[in-house]
């Protein structure tokens, strides 16, 4: 038992349990976000967020149960339609690392935002769970939370950051900041 208070409390998951707040806390704010800045910011957290997870120690589950969500259907598509609303047409983009492509002819579209709110759940229900300072809940919510990183969002992670980084240095881009500052400025005459 000592064993497992020494891994949830370890400099790894304290510092992952740090970067996943961070970015869950940065979606929830980001409804009114600029696009350019809300993909800038997400450009610099998910490689955090990424190398964090990939750091984190081995742990096993200790319970039979698996410990209780925060987020629910509802949290989860206002969270999508918020995100999806700052990026706008820029939050389709063309998936080529599904097992399906292999037998496919014409190309998978996926969402950034879908994406995100994916990580979102999962990092947030990990979170919800350590906040309620439970040890053995705090160690079998870590292991859920770093099994569903090697089988699920790793992998959506680093594909989200493929079409963010699209969004951000394609060359068709500047158009889309110049028509930002003039939605931005029609905004400030309205108020």
């Amino acid at each position: 038992m000592e064993k497992n208070h020494e891994v949830i409390f370890s400099r790894d998951v304290v510092e992952f349990v740090t970067v996943a707040a961070e970015f869950c806390a940065f979606l929830e704010r980001s409804e009114n976000a600029r696009r350019s800045s809300f993909v800038d910011t997400t450009l610099k957290i998910l490689p955090l967020l990424y190398l964090k997870a990939s750091l984190l120690p081995p742990c096993e589950m200790m319970g039979d149960e698996a410990p209780e969500t925060y987020v629910t259907e509802e949290i989860y598509e206002l969270m999508r339609m918020n995100i999806a609303s700052v990026l706008r047409e820029k939050d389709d983009y063309l998936e080529v690392f599904l097992p399906e492509m292999a037998y496919s002819d014409t190309p998978i579209k996926k969402c950034i935002s879908e994406d995100l709110t994916d990580i979102y759940q999962d990092l947030k229900d990990f979170i919800f769970v350590f906040q309620l300072g439970l040890n053995e809940t705090m160690h079998d919510s870590l292991a859920i939370c770093q099994e569903n990183f090697r089988m699920y969002w790793g992998q959506k992670l680093v594909n989200t950051l493929r079409a963010l980084h699209d969004a951000k240095y394609n060359a068709d881009n500047a158009d889309d900041e110049e028509e930002e500052e003039r939605d931005d400025d029609l905004r400030d005459e309205e108020l």
